[in-house]
């Protein structure tokens, strides 16, 4: 599943996708697995402080983590339980990139703004068109034709947008997106551009029944209960109880005055550490071992936040200055001034005595600018097959023409 994010630095919404899809087990994760403690408390997981892993790692831990999939149906309470006590969170989440990280198609902005939408691949001809009850997704070769009714699009729609539909029992990638940039449909990203060889097939890449679970849980909730996959029942983007966990219990014991088991009841991010920040950001945006996992190279790894962070000087062994949280606050929506970061940035990095690291020594200050720190120093990088520049998160001193650092 592709990540449809936005182009400004951000912490969730991507947009995409899954931080997983990897074959194999990384060995060195697997042995951390095995040397962490147990007994969470309901409502916390638990890792290694301060050690990154892989997710596929991390939700073998107790306790909550994004995407893991074991929880109850009634277990979960739905956002309307949340905004009872959390009414300002409530009003700005839903405008976020997370919470419009999936819909039905029938909800796509992108396929509502436009009638019928038309490409043509080689001898392949593809129409995007709406019914009275279904917008249907049809290829043909001048003989024969392939027709399935979409199900479901996936990505915020500041990128674009690629559908999920499903036909002989399995769940398929459209080998066709939406992008904004060209208002129109080009080759999902990952898939053969030189077109396909044969009908069957080329509306779209099957996914592995695990692929789709992991594609669905990053953007809808609750796509999986207590291990079984269920994207009908899911419910589109990402909400409160993505990240904080099923709150039954929270509820419960809130509204019977037990303040302190209520609060345990439920996953709090913010108590997290630097390291396990960057990772439970990475369930979804992948975490550095996820993207070691994945091996994918060059500027397509861009899209990966949390990676591209840790590759920074600046985080060293972990900062919570730096964390996705420091600069993105997921109930708000995205922040698209990029000036409004420079606070974070200077905080550190300028001339005065507040500015001194945790060291108690000063860190370098900027000989060129006190704004638009971003600007330099987490340039956009194109990503071709997205048609769209994506903001490097990989903080640095950037060189004219130096190549893209992997």
């Amino acid at each position: 599943m592709k990540l449809w994010h936005n182009s400004t630095p951000q912490a969730k919404g991507s947009g995409h996708g899954p931080a997983h899809g990897a074959r194999g087990t990384w060995f060195f994760s697997a042995a951390c697995l095995a040397l962490a403690p147990r007994g969470a408390a309901q409502g916390q997981a638990l890792g290694l402080s301060g050690v990154s892993l892989a997710t596929q790692d991390r939700v073998r831990f107790p306790g909550w983590w994004p995407t893991k999939g074991t929880a109850a149906r009634d277990e979960y309470v739905g956002s309307a339980a949340c905004a009872a006590c959390h009414p300002s969170e409530a009003v700005t989440q839903p405008t976020t990139p997370m919470a419009r990280a999936g819909a039905t198609v029938e909800y796509s902005d992108a396929l509502r703004q436009h009638g019928d939408l038309a490409f043509q691949v080689g001898a392949f001809r593809y129409l995007i068109t709406r019914s009275a009850h279904d917008i249907v997704y049809t290829v043909s070769d001048g003989s024969r034709s392939i027709a399935a009714p979409l199900g479901w699009a996936f990505g915020a729609g500041e990128v674009g947008q690629t559908f999920v539909f499903e036909r002989n029992g399995a769940y398929y990638e459209s080998y066709l997106s939406y992008f904004s940039n060209l208002r129109g449909l080009d080759i999902t990203p990952g898939h053969n551009r030189s077109g396909p060889t044969q009908l069957e097939g080329a509306a779209g890449r099957e996914l592995f029944p695990s692929e789709a679970s992991l594609c669905f849980g990053c953007h809808f909730s609750e796509s999986t209960i207590r291990g079984q996959f269920d994207p009908r029942h899911a419910v589109p983007g990402v909400i409160c109880e993505a990240c904080h966990g099923p709150g039954e219990g929270h509820v419960t014991r809130m509204k019977l005055g037990q303040i302190d088991a209520g609060r345990k009841a439920v996953f709090n991010p913010a108590r997290l550490d630097a390291v396990d920040s960057i990772d439970f950001c990475g369930a979804c945006h992948r975490t550095p071992w996820d993207v070691v996992q994945l091996g994918t190279p060059g500027v397509f790894n861009v899209r990966f936040q949390p990676y591209r962070l840790v590759k920074s000087r600046c985080w060293g062994k972990g900062d919570a200055r730096l964390t996705c949280r420091a600069c993105h606050d997921p109930h708000q929506p995205l922040v698209q001034d990029l000036a409004a970061y420079d606070g974070r940035c200077l905080a550190c990095h300028a001339r005065t005595e507040a500015s001194k690291s945790a060291l108690g020594r000063r860190v370098a200050s900027c000989p060129v600018a006190t704004r638009a720190c971003v600007d330099c120093h987490m340039p956009k990088v194109e990503v071709a097959d997205m048609h769209a520049p994506y903001t490097d998160h990989y903080i640095r001193i950037v060189r004219h023409g130096q190549p893209y650092p992997d």
